[in-house]
């Protein structure tokens, strides 16, 4: 039996800034948003090349905005990826190698916070091992986080 995880909800203050952010910002797909009734919205949004989304909206959580876990993404090229979150006005850190991966950071509006992981290893081609990769001698590939249209 499969478990697929498909939906993390991410708890936000304003849902139109959220949203916003993440569409127009970091690059997430705009799958879905209805208000089923008064008391509740739905907005569902979905990396690029992703199984799982993130769920923003009203009546939907109790958690204080801002306090979701610490999520994280993982890319194919952390350079391009952090080129994209810095040139879409994202406040992201460094890159940052350890020997597990390479990582950059944000936060949302409200502070939930990412990371965004590129594992070298997973690009290394078939000869190479998870020491080599980790020096430096794999080459990424193109990034797959796309502004959405």
């Amino acid at each position: 039996m499969d478990w697929k995880l498909e939906l993390v909800f991410v708890p936000v203050s304003d849902v139109d800034r959220a949203k916003d952010f993440y569409v127009n910002r970091v690059g997430f797909n705009a799958d879905y948003d209805e208000r089923p009734s008064d008391d509740i919205r739905f907005v569902q949004l979905t990396p690029p090349g992703s199984a799982c989304s993130i769920c923003l909206g009203e009546g939907l959580v109790d958690a204080p905005p801002g306090t979701g876990s610490n999520l994280q993404l993982v890319v194919d090229d952390i350079q391009a990826a952090r080129d994209h979150l810095k040139n879409n006005g994202v406040d992201v850190s460094d890159i940052e190698v350890l020997p597990w991966g390479h990582f950059v950071y944000f936060a949302d509006p409200d502070g939930n916070k990412w990371s965004v992981q590129y594992i070298p290893w997973r690009n290394a081609g078939p000869d190479a091992t998870e020491s080599t990769a980790i020096t430096g001698s794999a080459t990424p590939t193109t990034a797959t986080l796309t502004s959405a249209p």
